[in-house]
């Protein structure tokens, strides 16, 4: 996790997905911690989130409001801060993804959240599994895709 924090400080661009974004949480590279569901069972289904930030490197061919449809599958996902942190975060403006309807728990329905600098997403739902429209929805490409977008723009500023 050493590697990873230091390619974050310095701007490199980082996405945590489901376990992925627990990790990032408790080793202190983004707010908050990862919790078991409120029902303590496991869920997995396709769920719906609304995009709240849309210039981020994750997010960048979304529009603030849209509606995604993603899969979430975790039985940890919860995520929680208490109402201090939770209101720096809305003040910093890094609540980047929300769900539509209660899922697992999470504090205000939060999916997905960004560091201050922008450079480090972790959200719950698995947008790797949402890239295909046969498979049920092709939603989950427009945050990958928009990953790829930055990095190939940070390599080509580079050269």
């Amino acid at each position: 996790m050493s590697a990873v924090a230091d390619f974050a400080d310095a701007g490199g661009l980082v996405l945590g997905i489901c376990n992925g974004f627990q990790i990032l949480c408790e080793a202190g590279v983004l707010p908050g911690v990862l919790r078991p569901n409120a029902s303590l069972s496991f869920v997995c289904r396709d769920v719906r989130v609304t995009v709240e930030r849309a210039d981020t490197p994750f997010t960048s061919r979304c529009e603030p409001g849209r509606e995604l449809v993603v899969p979430v599958k975790h039985g940890e996902g919860c995520w929680f801060a208490d109402d201090e942190l939770y209101e720096q975060l809305l003040a910093r403006n890094q609540v980047v993804l929300r769900y539509d309807e209660p899922v697992n728990g999470s504090l205000y329905d939060v999916a997905g959240v960004v560091n201050e600098r922008g450079n480090v997403m972790g959200l719950m739902p698995h947008p790797e599994h949402a890239v295909d429209p046969l498979l049920g929805s092709a939603d989950g490409a427009l945050i990958l895709a928009s990953l790829v977008d930055a990095a190939r723009d940070r390599a080509l500023t580079t050269v």
